[in-house]
C-alpha cells in the first residue's frame, strides 16, 4: 500500500503551514503573517503511532477574491485562481483532509463556502464519504475561543477540534483521527493478489503508448506534450490465467528540473506508483540514449528494492547497423552498472515492435523476485566464496561469515552472521552478491544483504 497524503485546506492565514511544519517536524512551509505566503502545494513525509503519511500544505482558498472584486496585493486574480485550482486538485488526489479555520477569526463566509466546496468532492463508497475530512480550530490558545468552539458546527463538516499549530496543543487528537481513518481505509481494501507492474520513466518516453499496445485499447490518453499523465492509473487484465496490475504513471524528472504545481505532486504519485510494484518497467528514450534523468529513476528503483526490466522504447526511429543494438545496450549497461543484473529489451510502443515480449518478461522477472534458496545452498555459497577470495582485513581484523540463510523472499533477503558487522566494505558486500547471483542469477531482482553480529 502505497503511503496515504493527508491535505491541509482552508482560507489564507488560518495556520496551515504552521501545523505542516509541526506535523513534519521541519521548517519546510515559510511561515508568514502576510496571507497567501503558501503560493503552491508543499509535500512532506510524517510519522504519527507507527504509521507514515505525506502532509500536503496547500495556498490558501479564498473564495470572495477573483470574483470580480479588486484582489489583495499578492497577486492578481490569476494568482487567486491558481492557489484555488492547486488546492481543489489536492483534494480530489487526498486520502484525509484536514480543514483548517481561524478560531479567533470566527466563523466566516468564506468558510462556508469553504466548507460547501469539500462536500461538493467527496464521493460516496461503501456507505462512506470520501476522503474524510476533518475540522481543525486553530489558534485557539486561550480558554474563551476554546468555548466557542462549537460554533463551528454550523459549518457541517462534523466534530470541531480546538487546537493551537504554533503551541502544538491538540495536535495530537488531530493526528489520532487521521490515524484512525487510515486504519478504516487498509481494512476496506480487499486483498489484491495480481502482480504490479508500474511502467515509469522520465517525461515523453512513450509509457502511455506502451500500456494502449499491451492492453490493445486506448486506456491512456496518449499525446506529444511531455507530462499528459497527471497521475498513476491502474489497469488491471489478465495474461495468461496471472491476473496483473499496469500501473501508468506520470514522467519523473529530475529533482532540480521539477516544476512547481501539478508536475510536483505528479512525481510523488510516480514514486508511490514505485513503492507499491512488485516489478518496474524503466522506459528509455533510444533516441535519446539514457540521461542523468533516466539513472536517477533506476536509483529510486533499485534503492526501493524493485525488481527491474528495462525497455529502449521508439527503436523504429534509430538508423542502425549489424552493431548499433550492442552499441546501445554496452552504453547503457555502463550507465546503469549498479544494476547490471536487469534484462533488457529494444522495441517501438508505435509499431508494436516486440511489444509482445514485454509483459513474458516482466513476469519472468516477478517468479525470480519469489525464489528461496535452501540454507544449505546459502552456506556453500558463502563459504566457497570465502575460500576463493577472503575478506580484506580492516584495523588489523579481517570480516568473517560464519553462516547465513535466506529470511524472505520478494525481495530475496539474507541474513548473514558476522563476527563484526563494522568490518565490511561495500565492495565485499557486493562481492558476495555476485556469488549468489552465480549459483542463482535472480534475474531482474535486487538482492538484500543484512549482517548480524553472532553471539559469543
Amino acid at each position: 500500500m502505497s503511503k496515504p497524503i493527508v491535505t491541509l485546506v482552508g482560507r489564507p492565514n488560518v495556520g496551515k503551514s504552521t501545523l505542516f511544519n509541526r506535523f513534519t517536524g521541519e521548517r519546510l512551509a515559510i511561515v508568514d503573517e502576510v496571507p497567501g505566503t503558501t503560493r503552491d502545494r508543499l509535500l512532506a513525509e510524517a510519522e504519527w503511532s507507527g504509521y507514515f503519511f505525506y502532509v500536503m500544505d496547500t495556498g490558501g482558498i479564498d473564495p470572495n477574491k477573483g470574483k470580480g472584486q479588486t484582489p489583495l496585493s499578492i497577486g492578481s486574480k490569476d494568482f487567486i485562481k491558481q492557489i484555488r485550482q492547486q488546492a481543489e486538485l489536492a483534494m480530489l488526489e487526498s486520502d484525509v483532509i484536514l480543514f483548517i479555520v481561524d478560531g479567533q477569526a470566527g466563523v466566516t463566509p468564506a468558510d462556508h463556502e469553504i466548507a460547501d466546496l469539500l462536500r461538493r468532492k467527496q464521493r460516496r463508497e461503501n456507505g462512506k464519504f470520501l476522503p474524510p475530512i476533518i475540522l481543525a480550530v486553530n489558534k485557539a490558545e486561550s480558554a474563551k475561543i476554546q468555548q466557542t468552539v462549537s460554533e463551528f458546527y454550523e459549518l457541517g463538516i462534523g466534530e470541531p477540534y480546538a487546537i493551537s499549530a504554533l503551541h502544538g496543543t491538540g495536535t495530537g487528537d488531530i493526528l489520532d483521527e487521521v490515524i484512525r481513518h487510515i486504519e478504516a481505509m487498509g481494512e476496506d481494501l480487499e486483498e489484491d493478489t495480481s502482480v504490479k507492474i508500474a511502467i515509469v520513466g522520465k517525461p515523453n518516453v512513450g509509457k502511455s503508448s506502451l500500456l494502449n499496445k499491451i492492453v490493445g485499447q486506448e486506456r491512456a490518453i496518449v499525446s506529444d506534450i511531455p507530462g499528459t499523465t497527471r497521475d498513476a492509473v491502474d489497469t488491471k487484465l489478465e495474461f495468461n490465467d496471472v491476473p496483473v496490475t499496469l500501473i501508468d504513471t506520470a514522467g519523473i524528472r529530475r529533482r532540480g528540473k521539477v516544476t512547481r504545481g501539478v508536475e510536483k505532486y505528479s512525481v510523488i504519485r510516480s514514486m508511490n506508483a514505485i513503492e507499491r510494484a512488485d516489478v518496474a518497467i524503466l522506459i528509455i528514450d533510444a533516441t535519446s540514449s539514457i540521461t542523468s534523468q533516466d539513472t536517477h529513476i533506476a536509483g529510486y528503483i533499485k534503492d526501493a528494492l524493485k525488481s527491474t526490466v528495462v525497455v529502449v522504447n521508439k527503436w523504429d526511429l534509430i538508423e542502425k547497423d549489424t552493431f548499433t543494438i550492442n552499441e546501445f545496450t554496452e552504453h547503457i549497461r555502463q550507465e546503469l552498472n549498479f544494476m547490471d543484473y536487469v534484462p533488457m529489451i529494444f522495441i517501438s510502443a508505435k509499431t508494436g515492435q516486440r511489444v509482445d515480449k514485454v509483459l513474458p518478461l516482466a513476469l519472468r522477472v516477478q517468479e525470480e523476485r519469489l525464489v528461496r534458496l535452501s540454507t544449505s545452498q546459502v552456506n556453500k555459497i558463502i563459504q566457497k566464496a570465502q575460500d576463493m577470495h577472503p575478506a580484506p582485513s580492516r584495523t588489523g581484523r579481517a570480516l568473517r561469515i560464519y553462516y547465513g540463510t535466506q529470511v524472505r523472499n520478494d525481495p530475496p533477503t539474507f541474513l548473514l552472521y558476522v563476527n563484526n558487522p563494522e568490518l565490511v566494505h561495500f565492495t565485499y558486500l557486493r562481492y558476495i552478491e555476485n556469488q549468489f547471483r552465480n549459483h542463482y542469477p535472480f534475474i531482474g531482482t535486487p538482492i538484500r544483504l543484512v549482517l548480524k553480529k553472532r553471539r559469543e
